[in-house]
């Protein structure tokens, strides 16, 4: 019997779905009573082509039976039902080939020359405009890739026992980075600021030459930027060029880091920079950076333009004619290079480069110590938190392309509307699902354009050809004598009639032409002719020309601004208004697709939708828990306390247990990394310390340490505190002792209360022996004692 109710429960949720799906279809191809191909009242191949994908053209010249009304931009199986011949039907269809697909590798064995990180690698579509295609993007990091490192070190004053520090650690840092790769070459590069004034000392002319004159010091005169030593494998000559370099002085705080940036990036011959492999450019500084404009101070007003200039001494010599580059050139020219930039900077201005490193996609931010003591930790910590991340950039996209990204990252979760993956380990494969819409034409035939992971070499190449024109344009005849005599072109089966010119085979002339009965520009009787929006000549309508847009349609019904808006913009500015109604781009839905469908914006730190708080609605965060608020519904008064929270990743990623680990979803939810330790230290103010009873009643000890730049770690000591089990022979010489304490202290109750017993009669046989009113000497109740004496010997009288 259940059996039977399952069954039809599914078959009529499966009917259900249908009949959504028919209505769907319906109302998606039928607009104002008749078929979206139809009902815009197109006049040429290329308009009919660019209405919907479901659209077709018959350039057959003798076309439709009989009485039909059949136009030749219609759905494909109406225009055969009508008569067309498949060889005058002109449907293209949107095609996606793969030309490259080269299987992802494992291993990079120490070089990259055949390593694949992206699959495919080339891809070819034919898109009709409004058709779609997915294609998949599949990207994995590979192990012992080769790195290139260039040490970029500010060498103002101020940075003095930094330089000491970095002599001595040239060895240290190659063994540390050998760990993640057999093929490092390091590099190393210099800056200050700019030479001239306000930014360097000009006065006395001493210090110009030696910027440190007047504080008893020398130090080498101001520069830009220096390279120092090509990216090489021999890090003995790393430690021997460090070494040489001296420290220098500027005027004003800030330095010109950035300047020096642009060149190690772009000067890619000189650096050294490898194609094939990692490249990582490690920024050190004390002081914030000039940015573009701030040149103008010194009379600079010439733009950065991106280009290598470094002389043949290796020295930047444009520093007094350019201005600083743009945050937006520097993104620009790393992502060109793929260049990974890593802020290695004191606490002092850790928060202004952190806002840099959101603005310039790529970067990651560390805090330096005072003397650079730590950079080696920093470096290796900042290049796994690189190799962590997999995001894909687009490069050259033309603008009537729309594409949207769906992720899969751990596990195969789906996420929607993203297009990065965090919390990796090298050897993981992520996937992107691709969807590419066409949204309108452009001038070119075919556009190439590029999908890369940022930083990655590898890249996917996706050539799109747009389907916007009909093959039978190409035979098209002007001044045609089918268009009565030479008065239009015959294009495609039509004629495309010259000016002033009107009807199937332009046979009226508009000069000519009285109307008499405009019954036939009239949708219903006594309506208005062509809707007041055309005229009506030779029993057809003209629309007038709007400056808001096109209007079309038999009787000039529909138009292409009259749909909902939102703040002001027509269909949001992310569809095309279609005779009344909005047709949203990929990505955006809604009556008037201001509603987006991507959910990237609502994920939270740990990885969940609205925090696991709330609902992702158009891409905000909907919050449903009480107490909780702010853009992810991170922020709840009310809520667990981190300690509450960590506690289930310390249960799944250390003992592999617990409610995430049913569910699965340890990896998508908890990107910690767990340390274990023997026991706790505190580490600063950040950290936290818990701790919670398991299933087994042993106590657990852990610390959650979330540090400045938002990096957390777990510290769990490896065994937990468990109660011991009870001593046998404890508990029965426990329960003697007990037994024989009982009776002693039984014993000494009972003599007490004999003592008090015996002492109040005591005291009683006292208080009445004083009462008595008789002479103690002589008791009145004794009777002297009576001698009787028998004399034996006596027999007689």
């Amino acid at each position: 019997m259940s059996g039977r109710l399952r069954y039809s429960s599914a078959m009529g949720t499966f009917l259900n779905r249908l009949v959504i799906l028919f209505l769907f279809l319906s109302s998606a191809s039928q607009v104002f009573g008749s078929n979206i191909c139809t009902s815009r009242g197109v006049t040429t191949c290329q308009q009919c082509l660019a209405v919907h994908p479901s659209c077709a053209w018959c350039s057959q010249e003798v076309f439709g039976k009989k009485g039909s009304s059949v136009s030749r931009c219609d759905l494909k199986q109406n225009l055969l039902d009508g008569g067309c011949s498949a060889t005058s039907l002109e449907f293209p269809s949107s095609i996606l080939t793969i030309q490259k697909d080269v299987p992802l590798s494992d291993k990079a064995s120490g070089t990259a020359e055949d390593v694949t990180q992206i699959k495919p690698q080339k891809v070819h579509m034919v898109l009709r405009p409004g058709d779609t295609k997915r294609f998949t993007v599949s990207v994995k990091q590979v192990e012992d890739y080769p790195v290139d490192l260039y040490y970029l070190m500010d060498l103002s004053f101020s940075m003095k026992d930094d330089l000491a520090r970095l002599r001595t650690l040239g060895s240290e840092l190659a063994v540390t980075m050998g760990r993640t790769t057999s093929n490092l070459r390091m590099g190393f590069g210099a800056f200050v600021d700019k030479t001239t004034s306000p930014y360097m000392y000009t006065y006395p002319p001493e210090a110009v030459k030696n910027p440190c004159y007047g504080i008893s010091q020398t130090c080498q005169a101001q520069f830009g930027f220096k390279h120092v030593l090509q990216l090489t494998e021999k890090v003995a000559r790393f430690t021997e060029e460090v070494e040489k370099q001296e420290v220098s002085r500027n005027r004003d705080a800030p330095e010109g880091g950035f300047d020096a940036i642009m060149q190690a990036v772009v000067c890619k011959d000189k650096i050294g920079w490898r194609p094939d492999a990692s490249h990582l450019l490690v920024f050190t500084t004390d002081a914030k950076t000039h940015i573009a404009l701030d040149g103008r101070i010194a009379g600079i007003v010439q733009p950065n333009d991106g280009q290598c200039h470094l002389d043949d001494d290796n020295v930047y010599n444009k520093t007094t004619v350019l201005d600083y580059p743009s945050l937006a050139l520097m993104t620009e020219k790393m992502s060109e290079n793929n260049i990974n930039l890593i802020f290695a900077v004191t606490s002092y201005v850790v928060p202004l480069y952190q806002e840099y490193s959101r603005l310039i996609p790529g970067t990651v931010v560390g805090t330096l110590s005072d003397d650079s003591g730590n950079v080696i930790q920093l470096i290796e910590e900042a290049y796994a938190k690189i190799r962590s991340k997999v995001e894909l950039e687009l490069l050259e996209v033309p603008e009537e392309l729309n594409l949207s990204f769906n992720a899969s990252c751990l596990n195969g979760e789906i996420i929607r509307g993203l297009k990065s993956c965090s919390g990796l380990k090298v050897g993981d494969t992520v996937s992107f699902s691709v969807e590419a819409q066409l949204r309108g034409c452009p001038k070119e035939k075919s556009r190439t354009f590029t999908i890369k992971p940022r930083g990655f070499k590898d890249s996917l190449e996706v050539t799109v050809e747009f389907a916007c024109t009909c093959n039978c344009e190409a035979n098209k005849e002007v001044d045609s004598p089918l268009c009565s005599n030479g008065n239009g072109t015959y294009e495609c089966g039509v004629c495309q009639c010259h000016q002033g010119r009107l009807g199937p085979r332009c046979e009226c002339s508009v000069e000519d032409y009285s109307p008499t009965d405009d019954a036939n520009c009239m949708p219903k009787q006594d309506s208005p002719v062509c809707n007041r929006r055309g005229d009506c000549l030779c029993g057809q309508c003209s629309c007038h020309t709007s400056e808001h847009g096109q209007v079309w349609g038999q009787y000039c019904e529909c138009d292409d601004f009259n749909c909902l808006r939102f703040k002001g913009a027509l269909c949001s500015d992310h569809g095309k208004c279609n005779c009344g109604y909005c047709q949203c781009d990929a990505g955006w839905t809604g009556e008037n697709c201001n509603c987006s469908t991507r959910t990237d914006s609502c994920s939270s730190s740990i990885g969940l939708l609205c925090s696991g708080r709330g609902n992702c609605e158009c891409g905000v965060c909907q919050c449903t828990q009480p107490g909780a608020y702010g853009a992810t519904c991170e922020k709840c008064p009310t809520c667990p306390d981190s300690c509450t929270i960590k506690k289930a990743c310390v249960e799944c990623q250390h003992f592999k247990r617990g409610q995430y680990i049913e569910d699965n979803s340890c990896n998508r939810i908890c990107k910690d990394e767990i340390t274990e330790v023997a026991e706790l230290v505190f580490n600063d103010r950040n950290a936290v310390n818990c701790s919670y009873k398991d299933e087994n009643d042993c106590v657990v000890h852990f610390q959650y340490h979330e540090d400045d730049s938002g990096k957390s770690n777990l510290f769990v000591v490896k065994e937990p505190e468990c109660p011991e089990g009870p001593d046998i022979l404890v508990v029965l010489m426990a329960v003697a002792g007990a037994i024989l304490l009982l009776g002693l202290v039984g014993l000494l109750i009972w003599k007490l209360l004999v003592t008090i017993h015996d002492r109040r009669e005591y005291a009683k046989f006292e208080e009445e022996r004083t009462k008595a009113k008789w002479d103690t000497a002589n008791n009145p109740l004794y009777k002297g004692a009576t001698s009787t004496f028998t004399n034996v010997a006596y027999r007689g009288n």
